[in-house]
């Protein structure tokens, strides 16, 4: 625990906090005074243990950013260093509950059509995956049905679905096209998926997955919609400013290593930052190849071998792990965090929230499997669920943590230690979701 009170320095001395939350049992700033969240890179190793909790804590917010954080009495002192608290300063009291930042959820493909729960019986009758998708389901059948949908269709779907997200604390979140597969519906989900997060109210990073599969009338000329791909969509992605970064799915059954390469090439080339889905059921080297083009993430990694993990320990890519697809998908298997962990990966956890092989939104649910599973301690998953997630998705300096100066994301949780949250699994521990200082759940 510290003591020290941590203040934004450049701030104006005379102006008051919007916001102060007293009473906080436990607070988890995820942020080291020595240690710059923006420039220092994702925590690695011991350093991922590292939460910052200040027992009996103060939080203190002006303009949407977090302005103070320390002991009650320290904050209490700094702010009315010179008489009582103006009126002006809404005061919530926490009552003695944990306050930690607003999760971040790194890799989800929140924009789609119907839910495909007849796949979640077959899988439990005995087909795999491969199967299912091989036989015309999987992202082949989302992809047929979210064609038929117009925009305003999938806004209110997207709408709903990340509101749940933010009930149970995601307050900034990744957004996946790649139900679409042709230029116009892959341009209307990445308009869904930006309208439906302001709407909201979230933060999010927006990924062109047009690589997501090769669409049932390509299937025959698989160069022909690379080529739509890298010459027709992503420029128009780029040109009209729908996107921050590019993804693909590189697996045997979907994208060769030389085909990933040739559209994470074009996008880097047109301006677009890069993330990969890689090593996911089979080790084919994708992490390699994002560690090589300085992807912000490697994501899954299910399969990785000991070149993969090498090549992330060595880069700054990060290893977004996504345990509640294993999970869904009953797996034997998940990604081996702790050997990762112990190599010097930067990991961060989401929830891969989509409508086939991960139908989960709970980051909580994610922080519970991936303790019980993957063998990570709490801390390791708070710090994996918030500030390494935020450099999963280049936001490090505005999200992930409640350092003075960032952005005043924070959830007041339903218990007094930060740990409840894993160890409830699948119940809501999550009272109150702060989006920029204010109260939005």
């Amino acid at each position: 625990m510290t003591d020290r009170l941590l203040h934004d320095p450049a701030v104006d001395p005379d102006r008051p906090a919007d916001l102060l939350v007293t009473g906080i049992g436990q607070l988890c700033t995820v942020h080291r005074e020595d240690h710059d969240d923006a420039g220092a890179g994702p925590r690695r190793r011991a350093a991922l243990r590292e939460i910052g909790a200040i027992a009996g804590a103060a939080l203190a917010v002006r303009d949407g950013r977090v302005l103070a954080v320390g002991t009650e009495a320290e904050v209490g002192r700094w702010l009315a260093r010179d008489g009582d608290l103006p009126r002006s300063t809404t005061v919530v009291d926490a009552g003695g509950r944990a306050v930690v930042p607003g999760w971040v959820d790194p890799h989800t493909h929140s924009v789609f059509g119907r839910t495909r729960q007849d796949e979640y019986e077959r899988r439990a009758r005995g087909e795999t995956y491969l199967e299912i998708a091989a036989a015309g389901g999987g992202i082949r059948a989302s992809v047929r049905d979210l064609r038929a949908r117009d925009h305003d269709d999938l806004l209110e779907l997207a709408c709903e679905r990340l509101g749940r997200l933010l009930d149970q604390g995601t307050t900034t979140v990744e957004i996946k096209s790649g139900y679409g597969l042709t230029l116009e519906s892959e341009l209307t989900m990445l308009r869904v998926a930006r309208e439906a997060a302001d709407l909201v109210g979230m933060r999010a990073v927006i990924t062109c997955l047009a690589a997501h599969e090769i669409p049932d009338e390509y299937r025959d000329r698989r160069e022909a919609y690379i080529d739509l791909v890298c010459e027709e969509i992503l420029p128009r992605v780029v040109a009209e400013k729908l996107a921050d970064r590019c993804d693909v799915f590189c697996e045997p059954s979907v994208y060769d290593l030389d085909e990933s390469e040739r559209i994470l090439a074009r996008a880097r080339e047109l301006g677009l930052r890069l993330t990969v889905h890689a090593d996911e059921l089979e080790p084919m080297g994708g992490a390699v190849l994002a560690a090589r083009m300085g992807a912000d993430s490697a994501d899954h990694l299910i399969a990785i071998d000991e070149a993969g993990i090498a090549a992330l320990a060595g880069s700054t890519t990060v290893a977004t792990l996504l345990p509640a697809t294993v999970f869904t998908l009953g797996l034997p298997a998940y990604a081996p965090a702790r050997a990762m962990i112990d190599a010097g990966c930067a990991i961060a956890l989401a929830s891969d929230f989509n409508p086939g092989s991960s139908p989960i939104g709970s980051v909580p649910l994610v922080q519970s499997i991936a303790c019980s599973q993957m063998k990570l301690v709490p801390a390791e998953a708070l710090t994996a669920t918030t500030l390494n997630a935020a450099w999963a998705l280049g936001v490090a300096g505005e999200a992930g943590s409640l350092a003075p100066g960032k952005a005043a994301d924070f959830l007041i949780l339903a218990g007094d230690d930060y740990r409840l949250v894993p160890y409830h699994g699948g119940t809501a521990m999550v009272d109150e979701v702060y989006r920029a200082g204010c109260r939005v759940r």
